[in-house]
């Protein structure tokens, strides 16, 4: 598996190993979940909440500074990937992350850069 003018400590065993372990994670979902938290509206609408647990389609509207229309796309795109859910209340509906480790996720890549650009 090593590469012949490769001249890295990696060991043969070591390289091997990380190939096995790639191959059982879930590489191309994990890669949708990044190109779905792509678009800066969305990255807002995840970020705004983790700030506020709840959130109405109108009210991220106003938040994000787009139609009703492009709010409500982005939340079904959001919970159709799995990083939001939604809670009916009479005729509204409250849109929240689908759990503890989208919020870690998204207040993780916000500290992160940040940091960068500090």
């Amino acid at each position: 598996m090593k590469l012949p003018n490769c001249t890295s400590a990696v060991t043969e065993e070591e390289l091997q190993h990380v190939y096995t372990s790639l191959n059982q994670v879930p590489i191309k979902s994990v890669s949708q979940l990044f190109k779905v938290l792509s678009d800066e509206t969305r990255v807002k609408i995840a970020h705004a909440l983790t700030i506020q647990d709840e959130l109405c389609v109108c009210d991220v509207a106003a938040i994000t500074d787009t139609s009703v229309a492009s709010a409500s796309h982005h939340l079904r795109t959001l919970k159709k990937h799995g990083l939001a859910k939604i809670r009916k209340d009479g005729k509204n509906v409250y849109y929240s992350l689908d759990d503890h480790h989208v919020h870690d996720l998204i207040k993780i890549a916000i500290e992160h850069q940040e940091e960068l650009e500090e």
